[in-house]
């Protein structure tokens, strides 16, 4: 069975063929993976490596509810440029934790967890899908009840530099965090100053998790780097034929950098266009960049912690070789 990924990547004119990456076997099992219809899918992968459109054929062919797991899918506001589903999608499967959160809101990974506990206890299955690596391992190994940090400690914190935030940091929690990504940096400062206890001090005293990898089908998507590379371009050329920079126009007068949800990729550099600041031609190859250096750190987290997770290949195009459904009936 081949099917099409979501509107959203198959519409770039007669130039790409939105086709769903063949996924073959590979993984823990080295065998055809069996989705269950009552069992939690886990589904993980850098950005554009076609999550959203494996976890629509799944809710399509055996139900369940898709629940987000992207960090900034969450925020109202940059619909098109965070790939939110559109309309046609929404049709088709429920979706939940999409576009619930203010702009102008902050967000942890625990604010998701508690959103999400609700999904694991109800009655149609979750589908839980993103990019945020983050989310995928406090669900599935624990998260440690830390304090919220105080407004004036984070307004501290947004204006130093990141080495110094960086060197601040204990030997421990450096080697756990991506040292080049300065929103885990500084949440790894702020929970030192705030607590008096180093993150990774925290972590050693995790609670059990809301959901052990056993008890779901955890699927990981591995997209080679050429390929991927030429998808986002594409990708980021669509979201800008559907109406990206409109979108940050609308946005433009609520501009603060300092919103977790303007770290929305692309949205800084449409902002600075429509500032003068830069052309769009340069706006358009800095965010295609952005985008491209986000995906690597995203491939480089799934490699290191989803070991144990069926390792699907992204870069084909039938993933009936590997995905059997136990059990058709629909939720």
């Amino acid at each position: 069975m081949r099917f099409l990924l979501a509107r959203k990547m198959s519409e770039i004119g007669g130039r790409f063929n939105g086709r769903l990456p063949l996924i073959h076997t590979g993984g823990t099992n080295g065998a055809m993976i069996t989705i269950q219809p009552h069992k939690p899918v886990l589904i993980a992968g850098p950005t554009a490596s076609g999550k959203s459109a494996l976890a629509l054929h799944i809710a399509r062919s055996q139900g369940g509810v898709i629940v987000n797991a992207d960090a900034l899918q969450i925020f109202d506001g940059w619909r098109i440029l965070t790939a939110r589903p559109d309309d046609a999608d929404l049709a088709e499967a429920k979706h939940a934790l999409y576009g619930h959160v203010p702009f102008d809101a902050d967000y942890s990974v625990g604010h998701w967890l508690r959103d999400v506990t609700s999904y694991l206890q109800g009655a149609k299955r979750p589908i839980i899908v993103g990019g945020t690596g983050l989310n995928f391992n406090a669900l599935t190994q624990g998260l440690a009840e830390i304090p919220a940090t105080p407004d004036t400690l984070r307004q501290h914190a947004n204006i130093l530099p990141l080495n110094e935030l960086l060197n601040n940091l204990d030997a421990r929690t450096r080697a756990r965090i991506d040292t080049q990504n300065r929103m885990r940096v500084q949440r790894a400062w702020e929970v030192l100053q705030n607590t008096g206890r180093s993150l990774a001090d925290w972590q050693d005293s995790t609670p059990p998790p809301l959901l052990p990898m056993e008890q779901a089908t955890c699927i990981s998507l591995n997209a080679p780097k050429d390929w991927l590379n030429d998808r986002i371009a594409r990708r980021f050329d669509q979201m800008l034929n559907l109406g990206a920079l409109d979108e940050a126009r609308a946005m433009l007068p609520h501009w603060n950098p300092a919103h977790l949800s303007s770290k929305a990729i692309g949205a800084p550099e449409l902002i600075a266009h429509l500032m003068g600041d830069m052309s769009l031609d340069a706006a358009r190859e800095a965010a295609i960049i952005a985008s491209r250096q986000y995906a690597k750190r995203q491939r480089t987290w799934f490699r290191s912690r989803h070991k144990d997770w069926h390792q699907l290949p992204a870069d084909m195009s039938d993933i009936s070789a590997t995905l059997r459904f136990a059990d058709h009936a629909m939720d």
